[in-house]
């Protein structure tokens, strides 16, 4: 691992469902307690910080919210619990510091913040993501082996040593841009993914008002966890069914990318916590400010729906505004009338994958002298349906049935006729002796070929190389990457494509497909491990990508315990997808010249991002098989038609 790694954590805004997740909490003592949930993103705007290890714990930067400040501690438990105790924004990284020293086996870390856009004090969770970032920053650095929850647990007990309490849903700003939905039973804490369809433009603005946070959780937890009054069961019913009823709507029009419904809910949560919340704390929920401001008429002209946020109160409001030109007006009327600062909060939806590259400009030197007149991805394969196709062709007509649309091949000089005249139509005398299902396919190549750009790389420099060549194809676009000399058969309806597809969307992380390998053929492959980020066992938490590695290597830093079996390797399946973070990684390392084994490695580039921003590996519902090796391919040729699941 290199001396320094560059993090990136967003902050959070909880869009619906805040003080659920402590009133969740009192289901350990009251089991009629409805759980809690909320609807939580992450943002764009966050803190961006270089780690390294040191002997100390020490956290410095320039930026002005800093002043200049520094954090130099001992790795000493009794010390940081004291600084975290002040009530300093530098508390909350050393409540995380202490909580590591006493649980894991790891020594300092230094922590150069070098950039945040975040607000402060604006109910989007600062203090959340610098835990989140120092949790991470430990995680990576000692290989604590933590998933993102276990992040998230370290970040949330390192808070709760600090003045501040705030409660589970804040750090789930270590789940990146991506909206969730988290659920809170008890100590139980689950989150999913959500996939909303369409642009979300808020705006975020301080009230400018004055709001007791302590107060607001202090009268609110009196009605819990057992109702003495009939305003304590209007409580519990606010943040137990009614909230759930909220949320599964918000949830639907979301993922529907119906906003003028999202925006309807919106207003009615609002109206509900004020009918039957603010009154057990009126001096802090009445918030004048707060109703001034959602009952503006100027201002719901732009909106679909507005609603306080945190823990309400006369502290921070949200919009919904009905576009980007109301999000700009929205802000431009409360800087000029209202005197408060507004600032834009956009949410994009992850986009669909849409784009595949298939790296096919290899010679195929281990298939000579074959290849002297075919290339190797043209070499056949008897599909399952019956039907002799060039291998190529089984990989076209999966990502086709997968919903990709455009297809860029990397080839090499000269080869692009080749591919040309494979797609060209047949003579017509031809095309008529053709069977109807063979016409059919005569005809898919047709259509593929308006689908087909092609990419020459005219230098051999790695495959990182070769996959750069298409940084203008994908446009900054998430793009599925395949290897040319592979192919595919999956065991459930989804073909394998479709499945990595929606893992992607569901996450936005960069995925890595993967499949089990006996631990003497590792040296062959490009190995993963980390943590399971989910109960099927099916998705990981990378903490760690290595190209061939030695056996012994393997064996102490890449094992893998799932519920079956305490040692598993996970290799590299042959198909990724990319975000542009990878593609921005490539070109740095092509520009800094930085190589291994005299090549431009993607490898390379997925374990720098990974470090940053994070990555996922999924454990396929299929097989691959090879047809790059002689005797691979024919066993490929034996086996691919047949039904062996």
């Amino acid at each position: 691992m290199k001396n320094s790694i560059d993090l990136f954590v967003p902050g959070r805004l909880c869009l619906m469902g805040e003080h659920s997740d402590w009133a969740g909490l009192y289901k350990t003592i009251n089991a009629d307690i409805v759980p809690g949930q909320a609807i939580v993103t992450g943002i764009e705007q966050g803190i961006y910080a270089t780690v390294s290890k040191s002997d100390d714990f020490i956290v410095e930067s320039s930026i002005a919210a800093y002043k200049n400040e520094v954090l130099h501690c001992p790795m000493d438990s009794e010390k940081l619990r004291q600084i975290a105790n002040t009530g300093s924004f530098f508390s909350y990284v050393a409540g995380v510091a202490s909580y590591v020293c006493e649980n894991y086996s790891a020594g300092g870390i230094r922590v150069k913040i070098t950039k945040m856009d975040l607000p402060i004090k604006s109910g989007l969770s600062s203090s959340a993501a610098i835990c989140v970032l120092v949790a991470r920053a430990f995680n990576v650095l000692y290989h604590l082996n933590l998933n993102t929850m276990g992040e998230m647990t370290i970040a949330y007990y390192g808070e709760q040593r600090t003045p501040s309490r705030c409660g589970r849903l804040d750090q789930a700003c270590a789940y990146g841009i991506n909206p969730v939905c988290m659920t809170f039973a008890g100590n139980e804490i689950s989150v999913k993914p959500l996939k909303i369809k369409e642009t979300l433009y808020f705006v975020i603005a301080d009230l400018k008002g004055h709001k007791d946070t302590v107060k607001i959780l202090s009268d609110l937890n009196k009605s819990f966890p057992f109702a003495a009054s009939k305003s304590d069961k209007k409580v519990q019913e606010a943040l137990g069914k009614d909230n759930a009823a909220f949320i599964s709507k918000g949830i639907k029009y979301l993922e529907e990318g119906n906003l003028e419904g999202y925006g309807m809910i919106m207003n009615k949560y609002q109206k509900n916590f004020d009918t039957k919340i603010a009154p057990v704390c009126p001096d802090e929920l009445t918030a004048p400010k707060l109703h001034e401001i959602l009952s503006d008429n100027v201002l719901t002209q732009w909106i679909y729906g507005a609603k306080g946020v945190g823990s309400q109160g006369d502290g921070t409001v949200q919009f919904l505004a009905k576009n980007q030109e109301c999000q700009s007006k929205i802000i431009e009327y409360l800087k000029k009338e209202k005197k408060m600062k507004g600032f834009s909060l956009t949410i994009h939806p992850k986009k669909a994958v849409r784009k595949a590259i298939v790296p096919v400009a290899g010679f195929g030197t281990r298939l000579f002298p074959v290849t002297k007149i075919l290339k190797k991805d043209f070499f056949p394969v008897m599909d399952v349906d019956g039907i002799l196709k060039p291998a190529i062709l089984i990989l076209l007509e999966q990502l086709i049935q997968a919903g990709i649309e455009q297809i860029c091949l990397v080839v090499g000089e000269g080869e692009e006729s080749i591919y040309e005249s494979f797609f060209s139509p047949l003579p017509a005398e031809h095309y008529e002796k053709l069977s109807e299902d063979k016409k059919y396919y005569e005809d898919m190549l047709e259509t593929l070929k308006n689908k087909i750009t092609y990419v020459v790389q005219k230098e051999r420099l790695g495959f990182g190389h070769a996959v750069y060549q298409c940084r203008k194809f994908t446009q900054n676009e998430p793009v599925l990457l395949l290897l040319g000399d592979m192919i595919y058969k999956s065991n459930q309806n989804k073909n394998c494509m479709e499945q990595m597809i929606d893992v992607y969307e569901k996450s936005g992380f960069p995925v890595i497909s993967m499949h089990c390998v006996q631990k003497k053929d590792v040296v062959h492959y490009g190995i993963m491990s980390g943590q399971w980020e989910n109960k099927e066992q099916t998705i990981l938490r990378l903490n760690n990508i290595c190209e061939k590695p030695t056996v012994e290597y393997a064996e102490d830093y890449l094992k893998v315990a799932n519920k079956k079996n305490p040692e598993n390797y996970y290799a590299v399946f042959g198909q990724y997808i990319l975000t542009k973070e990878v593609f921005s990684q490539l070109e740095l390392n092509i520009k800094n010249d930085v190589r291994e084994r005299g090549e431009y490695q993607l490898t390379t580039a997925l374990a720098q991002v990974r470090e940053a921003t994070g990555m996922l590996g999924f454990l396929v519902a299929g097989k691959s098989y090879d047809i790059g090796l002689p005797e691979k391919y024919i066993e490929t040729v034996g086996l691919y038609c047949k039904n062996d699941f």
